[in-house]
C-alpha cells in the first residue's frame, strides 16, 4: 500500500506529494517547490527517508504546480508525466509565472503522456489515472483503491472546487468530472486536493456547495 508525504510550497500554497511504499520507492505529484529552501526541504526528505524517487507526475500543469519540474529532473532524472492535452499548459506556464511576477525555471526534460483509465505504478502499487478536466484541459487525479485515497490536483477542494475562469476552463465540464470520476468512488474515500486540507468524497457531496448532491 502507498503512504502519503505532504508540503505546502510557493506563495500559492500549493499541495505537494510524495507517494511511496514499503520497498521505499517514490512517486513526485506536483512539484510547487519555488524557494530554495523548499526544494532542498524536498531533496532532504527525501534522502533522510531513504526513498529511491521512480516517478514524476503532474496533475495539471498551472505554473503553482510546476514549479519544481525540472529541480526533480536535474536532481533525480525524472521525466514528465502528463496527460497529452496539457501540454499547451505546459508550454504557457512559464509567461504565466511573468504575469504573476514568479518566474521560475521551465521545464527543458522529456515528457511522457498517460492515458485515462490506465494504471501507473509505484513498484506494484497501482494508480488508476482518472480525467477530470474543467479546471484546465488535461487535468487527471490519481486514484489508489488499496489506499483508499485521490490525488485530485485542483478539481475538488475541501468545501470547494478549482477556478473555471483560466484559459481552458469550463464550470460544465468540471462539474461532470467530479460528478462522474470522483462522486463514484466510495464515500470514505480521501481526498487529497491541490490546496487547502484533505477531505472525503462523502463529506463533500453532502456539504460541498458548488457540487453536493443531496
Amino acid at each position: 500500500m502507498l503512504s502519503i508525504k505532504a508540503f505546502i510550497f510557493n506563495p500559492v500554497q500549493e499541495n505537494t506529494y510524495i507517494l511511496y511504499n514499503e520497498k521505499g520507492m517514490c512517486c513526485i505529484i506536483d512539484p510547487g517547490c519555488y524557494f530554495e529552501e523548499e526544494r532542498q526541504e524536498l531533496k532532504t526528505t527525501i534522502e533522510k527517508a531513504g526513498w529511491k524517487p521512480v516517478l514524476l507526475l503532474n496533475t495539471h500543469c498551472h505554473l503553482d504546480h510546476v514549479f519544481g519540474n525540472q529541480f526533480v529532473y536535474d536532481t533525480w532524472g525524472l521525466k514528465l508525466h502528463i496527460h497529452e492535452k496539457e501540454k499547451p499548459v505546459l508550454d504557457f506556464a512559464p509567461q504565466s509565472g511573468l504575469m504573476w511576477q514568479l518566474p521560475f525555471e521551465h521545464y527543458q526534460g522529456p515528457v511522457e503522456y498517460i492515458k485515462e483509465n490506465r494504471t501507473i505504478s509505484i513498484g506494484e502499487e497501482p494508480l488508476e489515472v482518472l480525467f477530470t478536466p474543467g479546471h484546465s484541459p488535461g487535468s487527471v487525479s490519481f486514484y489508489h483503491e488499496k489506499g483508499n485515497f485521490v490525488i485530485g490536483g485542483d478539481v475538488l477542494f475541501n468545501l470547494g472546487i478549482g477556478r473555471t475562469d483560466l484559459p481552458g476552463g469550463d464550470f460544465n465540464v468540471l462539474f461532470n468530472s467530479i460528478q462522474t470520476q470522483i462522486f463514484t468512488l466510495p464515500d470514505d474515500t480521501k481526498v487529497y486536493s491541490g490546496h487547502g486540507p484533505v477531505t472525503t468524497v462523502g463529506f463533500e457531496k453532502m456539504n460541498n456547495p458548488f457540487v453536493k448532491l443531496y
